[in-house]
């Protein structure tokens, strides 16, 4: 199997409707997020089931997956790594980690990130008590090494552990871009799903100089009450 058969068999799975949509969805206008992104017109699922029928891709071909120039390439290539990490032993899922940062330049658009960040970086990261690749990716010029970063956090959420997601959402509290905002808010509203406290807490610290989108996207599983309140400057 190679990256091209890869492209062909999601070619066979593209509709003319898909095709014609997600080039405006995904912002690849000029000056858009996805500028010059393309697309073969595939929907996620169908990306899923090409993915786990081919979790047996050879490792050396990711690569050129990865780098094609079709955006349900890319997405493929990230589910086929999932799928090598679910089975990995420790050594394997490090090397899987290092290739993934090694390519975050073609995980380009935010649902690559939000689709594999979390089961890929953050389900490593879990267990380990050094996390400081998260801050140096949260660092970085690449919109998508910041998203990576936030992203991977909702591993730790789901098992209650928001100090990072806290801690990331306070560096990046001043960051430009809509997409990070939409992260941030994202996260905290996972986190306040299961101790409202933190999210409390953050929002009694934070919220007069919250972005506006990550306010909202943070309050939203709270009262029309509380949401009043929070929004108010």
């Amino acid at each position: 199997m190679t990256a091209k058969e890869i492209q062909l068999q999601l070619e066979k799975a593209s509709t003319p409707e898909k095709r014609d949509f997600l080039p405006h969805f995904f912002k690849t206008g000029k000056g858009g997020y996805g500028e010059g992104d393309k697309f073969i017109g595939v929907i996620v699922p169908d990306i899923r089931k090409i993915a786990k029928a081919n979790k047996s891709f050879p490792s050396n071909e990711l690569t050129d997956l990865l780098n094609n120039e079709y955006h349900e390439c890319r997405m493929c290539a990230l589910f086929i790594l999932v799928e090598k990490f679910k089975k990995a032993n420790e050594a394997d899922r490090k090397q899987i980690v290092d290739f993934y940062l090694a390519h975050s330049h073609r995980i380009n658009n935010w649902d690559l990130v939000d689709l594999s960040s979390k089961d890929i970086l953050g389900e490593y990261l879990i267990d380990k008590e050094d996390r400081k690749i998260l801050y140096k990716l949260a660092k970085s010029e690449l919109l998508w090494d910041q998203r990576i970063a936030v992203i991977a956090t909702f591993a730790f959420i789901k098992k209650n552990d928001f100090t990072d997601i806290i801690n990331l959402s306070e560096q990046l509290l001043s960051h430009k871009h809509d997409l990070m905002h939409k992260a941030i808010g994202w996260m905290l509203r996972e986190a306040g799903k299961r101790d409202k406290t933190v999210l409390i807490n953050f929002l009694n610290k934070h919220h007069k100089v919250m972005p506006r989108t990550m306010l909202r996207y943070s309050l939203e599983k709270l009262t029309a009450e509380e949401k009043a309140y929070y929004m108010k400057k």
